[in-house]
């Protein structure tokens, strides 16, 4: 009898015991990214080197940020495609703020807290007024484009004290300021996720929003709080981009959050949400990153690039889709 037993919890600890297949579906994403570097390192002149490498991660600090707490978004069964919007505006008040008063520290301030409002309209639009929100912010990201001529008055905002680029590209043990405060963004919408009781209620939040009712999560007020955090994120990346290049001008460009969203999918989270991680985004970043700074140094024409990210968002989409179904 010791013997059938101990045979059956031995079988049940192999059934347990997580298998190649296991590790191969959590981290794909991980050594796809690992094989585009060491294609890039062996083929690739001036790929590994140094400046290369740190223009790499200096040029991803923007989309780092607000794809870290995007996340937080598509976990919690949102989408929010005015993150563009929110990037363009929040750097012309904030300029704005300089050319009036020259302080460096409300310039940041008045950056930061214009990306929490839009977030916060965001917020109340989706959850109280129960609108799409695809639908909701595509909306209020014209309203934040058209915001964001009226401030600029369509004209070209620079900064009056050109020292405000310090705040973007001090280096600090050889990486710029942008690219360490991207570090420490990534690391909170981490620790929010997978530490906090907030994190738990956002998985709850994007898996199964009725069930997560019953059992007493304040869905409503977490889905808008993801979409605050994530305006919050966009309002500083863009005031960093603004110090980095030392001028904000409005535009209808959506090429942030098309960056953004492609990171996130591509990185693994469930577009369905209830799943996925922050660090799938951060992985997600580098593997467009890569492709893209891949094409440029061997000069591949920008057309078939298009043409390529394209087809590696649809392939993500895809085994998305097919891994839920296997699932159910």
């Amino acid at each position: 009898m010791t013997t059938q037993t101990d045979s059956l919890q031995a079988e049940e600890s192999r059934a347990a015991r997580p298998g190649p297949g296991h590790y191969l579906r959590t981290f794909g994403v991980v050594w796809v990214t690992l094989i585009v570097f060491l294609g890039l390192s062996l083929q690739t002149a001036n790929f590994l080197g140094a400046d290369n490498l740190r223009n790499i991660l200096d040029q991803q600090s923007t989309v780092l940020i607000v794809a870290a707490f995007a996340t937080l978004v598509v976990i919690a069964g949102g989408f929010d495609v005015s993150l563009s919007a929110i990037f363009v505006l929040s750097p012309l008040v904030a300029l704005r703020v300089e050319n009036a008063t020259g302080s460096m520290t409300l310039t940041v301030v008045a950056g930061v807290l214009t990306g929490l409002v839009c977030g916060i309209v965001n917020g109340v639009v989706v959850t109280v007024f129960r609108i799409n929100s695809f639908i909701a912010t595509l909306a209020t990201s014209f309203i934040f484009f058209g915001a964001a001529y009226l401030v600029s008055s369509s004209s070209i905002l620079r900064p009056e004290n050109m020292a405000i680029r310090d705040l973007a590209a001090t280096r600090v043990f050889g990486l710029t300021t942008a690219t360490w405060l991207a570090a420490v963004a990534v690391v909170i919408a981490a620790v929010l996720l997978e530490r906090c009781r907030f994190g738990r209620y956002v998985f709850a939040a994007g898996g199964n929003p009725e069930a997560a009712r019953l059992a007493g999560v304040p869905v409503a007020r977490v889905q808008a709080m993801t979409f605050a955090l994530a305006g919050l994120a966009a309002g500083l990346a863009g005031t960093l981009n603004a110090a980095k290049t030392l001028t904000a001008q409005a535009a209808d460009d959506f090429t942030l959050v098309f960056g953004v969203i492609a990171a996130i999918v591509v990185g693994g989270t469930s577009i369905a949400g209830g799943a996925g991680a922050v660090w799938r985004s951060v992985v997600g970043v580098f593997f467009i990153a890569l492709l893209v700074n891949g094409f440029n140094l061997n000069g591949v024409d920008p057309i078939y690039q298009r043409i390529i990210q394209g087809a590696v968002i649809l392939a993500a989409v895809g085994v998305d889709s097919w891994s839920r179904s296997r699932r159910t």
